[in-house]
């Protein structure tokens, strides 16, 4: 599943080509795709209007609308597993995949998906879907100090914390991996029994990793995610861990592992990051 940094690339790359542009046409093949809403009220809610900014919340492309000068709720896209945005002209033939299009003053913004699971819907007011999830971790909100007080106060495995959304924005399998290799951090230890040294060291990787995701417009490590230009990120040729289970570790030479933890496949190193040391029985 796309996340933060391909999420952020997306973002970027289709700004410049709708911002300003007024959807004059909507075209829907897969109802489902719009989470609920049907295609007629879809159309009536957003076509007329303008798309005055188009930006990113956690793993979400939030597109803001304006009719003249009123506020016209927002367009949310979630790419899901194989969702991509695409800007192109009117005259090209629809993807087999495309499951929304919306037709521009200018140009076309098509919605593909090949499994069918994303969602691209609108809603008048998204505070009750933003207000549910976690500060983003390049934001301002999100310092060591803050990292340090949230571990500290749940008494969660790291992996599962730093994949919760409502902790955490944006953050996925593949760079929890990575940031808690970087940080030392067995993804199994306890968020509480982490030292604050350490917790300093998670933020720190947290954001250098996800900066340089971003530089290299994210990871493609298999055929579906690519650049709304066509193009695949670059990230994945820097993996230290993520799906390279059963290779050495590029640090110390050590056969890396792979468990599942919380249903996700889990990459680490036993010596980089070694496992945390049981807890002591209580005394009865």
């Amino acid at each position: 599943m796309p996340e933060l940094p391909e999420v952020e690339t997306t973002a970027r790359l289709i700004r410049p080509h709708v911002t300003g542009r007024t959807i004059e046409r909507v075209h829907v093949s897969w109802t489902r795709t719009l989470g609920g809403q049907s295609a007629a009220e879809f159309r009536r809610r957003i076509v007329g209007t303008r798309i005055a900014s188009v930006g990113r919340r956690a793993k979400f492309v939030v597109f803001e609308l304006r009719r003249g000068r009123v506020d016209a709720g927002v367009l949310l896209c979630h790419l899901r597993m194989t969702g991509r945005l695409v800007v192109d002209r009117p005259t090209l033939e629809p993807s087999p995949w495309e499951r929304v299009r919306l037709e521009l003053d200018r140009g076309v913004l098509r919605f593909l998906d090949v499994r069918k699971f994303g969602r691209f819907t609108h809603l008048h007011d998204p505070a009750p879907v933003f207000d549910a999830l976690g500060p983003e971790p390049l934001g301002e909100q999100f310092t060591a100090a803050w990292l340090r007080r949230g571990l500290r106060t749940r008494r969660r495995a790291l992996k599962p914390l730093l994949l919760d959304q409502t902790f955490l924005a944006g953050l996925g399998n593949i760079y929890v991996d990575e940031a808690l290799f970087r940080a030392g951090l067995h993804p199994l230890r306890r968020s509480d029994r982490v030292p604050p040294a350490a917790a300093t060291r998670l933020h720190a990787a947290i954001r250098e990793i996800l900066a340089a995701a971003i530089e290299r417009e994210g990871s493609s490590f298999d055929s579906f995610y690519r650049t709304p230009e066509g193009q695949p990120g670059s990230y994945q040729h820097l993996f230290q861990v993520y799906g390279r289970d059963g290779q050495p570790c590029r640090v110390c030479g050590r056969t890396l592992k792979r468990i599942v933890v919380s249903q996700r496949g889990t990459h680490f190193c036993t010596r980089c990051q070694p496992a945390p040391r049981p807890l002591s029985s209580p005394r009865s």
